[in-house]
């Protein structure tokens, strides 16, 4: 390097420093402005530079659901054994940037994709050079990105090319996933690949009716078992199926308001250069079938990124131990008591997401208040349809979710030929008006069990709808 372009380093690495300082003063842009700082008077080569100072290396996640809880217990448990930065919750090049700027021995770093043509994953990856990528689930979301229609074959693309350029390392995939499976099945040529998933006799009661395409050949697939939507044992006449998992749950029970879970695997261990092996069994929360997937799977990062092996067993349940008071990302769902109701809330922008909410009630459901998708996400709201034909709800309340009020009230009209439904025609422009109403309807119905979920801004809707029933 240059010594202009060092020189030019160092004074935007000094800016974003003292942006980074100043930022925890205030609120706002506390994760990505430092990083935005950073890039804007430095440059790529700084930012490779930049990467290059994490003495063990960087793992980036991504996926459609789970990318930032997963982060955060992959977090839990590395930090505990090394010096870790981590950046979740705002997942851009900007928020890289900002937790590279802290030293640490190992970068962990939520990373968003919908498309190539917003994002740029391929030279992320080049740029970053991580030690993993780390994989929880890919599924239809998004279908509208900037105004444009996103074809849900760029999207599963543009998160394939995070890990495309990867030679060294680990890529952490779903073996219960196809789609992750296919990126790992394809990356097993040139780098080590971890797969994690169930194996534990538990069956998806309500499955989506729609057939899963391989995504090698794209004739649907067989599945033997499905564990969660599209997440189970599959097989395809072309060959491609599920890769046996190393990290695995091989068993599920519930006791005394808790999940007793078995965890057993053995696979590679990046730092140590060693295979590293678990069995244990362990009690945590009942979180939801999601959830286990996203604690499955930062126990699997855990497993193949540790610095001190030595410490496995006793890492994981003591984190698992902390989990009573995790701390659950904006917008995830959580379950409320509200005088003598259940009110559970939380965004489902896609059917994995709002069925896993839903399932959380599961027999209970009554009234349901649902955010809509938007214009042309048609997609998104058949696979909606689908988890809400499968529930028992006996009236559900429709409200934009995003920016379209007809696209909300096409909806509507489906919804009411099998439902008994009542339309809320208030856009995000009115978006303390939105919150009053939804407040009104939960707090005046006369049903014991509410859900309030869809789609919506994370911070502006969920956050807001959440802290107003807390106080």
């Amino acid at each position: 390097m240059l010594k202009s372009q060092v020189i030019r380093c160092k004074i935007s690495q000094g800016f974003a420093q003292l942006a980074k300082y100043l930022v925890k003063l205030g609120k706002g842009m506390g994760t990505s402005f430092p990083g935005y700082l950073y890039l804007k008077l430095g440059d790529y080569h700084c930012l490779r530079k930049l990467a290059q100072e994490t003495t063990i290396g960087n793992i980036i996640f991504t996926g459609t659901n789970g990318k930032t809880t997963t982060t955060k217990m992959a977090c839990m448990l590395l930090s505990k054994d090394t010096l870790t930065s981590c950046t979740f919750d705002s997942n851009t090049l900007n928020a890289i940037a900002t937790g590279l700027l802290s030293p640490s021995e190992l970068g962990l770093f939520e990373y968003g994709i919908r498309d190539t043509r917003n994002s740029f994953p391929d030279l992320v990856c080049e740029l970053i050079d991580p030690i993993g990528v780390v994989y929880t689930t890919i599924s239809r979301e998004h279908t509208l990105v900037a105004g444009r229609k996103n074809p849900f074959e760029k999207y599963f693309k543009a998160k394939e090319l995070l890990s495309a350029p990867m030679k060294r390392g680990i890529v952490v995939c779903n073996a219960d996933d196809p789609r992750t499976a296919y990126i790992g099945r394809k990356k097993e040529s040139d780098t080590l690949v971890t797969y994690y998933g169930l194996e534990a006799d538990f069956l998806d009661k309500d499955p989506l009716t729609a057939n899963i395409s391989c995504p090698h050949c794209n004739i649907d697939l067989n599945y033997q078992k499905r564990y969660f939507n599209h997440r189970g044992l599959y097989n395809c006449k072309c060959g491609f199926s599920r890769p046996k998992p190393q990290v695995k749950i091989s068993s599920i029970t519930q006791k005394h308001q808790k999940w007793e879970i078995e965890i057993k695997g053995k696979t590679y261990n990046y730092p140590s250069q060693k295979n590293v092996s678990l069995n244990l069994v362990v009690e945590i929360p009942i979180l939801g079938l999601h959830n286990l997937y996203n604690l499955l799977c930062a126990v699997a990062t855990y497993l193949s990124f540790t610095p001190n092996p030595a410490k496995i067993k006793e890492t994981i349940l003591e984190t698992c131990s902390q989990l009573d008071n995790f701390e659950l990302p904006p917008g995830r769902f959580e379950i409320f008591q509200f005088k003598d109701k259940m009110i559970g809330m939380g965004q489902g922008d896609n059917g994995d997401a709002l069925k896993a909410n839903i399932q959380l009630f599961s027999g209970k459901e009554e009234v349901l208040v649902y955010l809509t998708p938007d214009e042309g996400e048609d997609l998104i709201f058949q696979d909606h349809l689908n988890v809400i034909n499968s529930s028992t709800f006996k009236k559900i309340h429709v409200f934009p979710g995003r920016e379209s009020v007809s696209a909300a009230e096409k909806y509507y009209n489906t919804l009411k030929e099998s439902f008994e439904a009542e339309f809320h025609p208030i856009s995000n422009r009115n978006i303390k008006q939105k919150i009053n109403e939804i407040i009104d309807i939960t707090t005046q119905s006369p049903s014991q069990f509410l859900v309030v979920s869809g789609c919506g801004p994370e911070h502006l809707l969920w956050d807001k709808l959440k802290s107003r029933f807390k106080s």
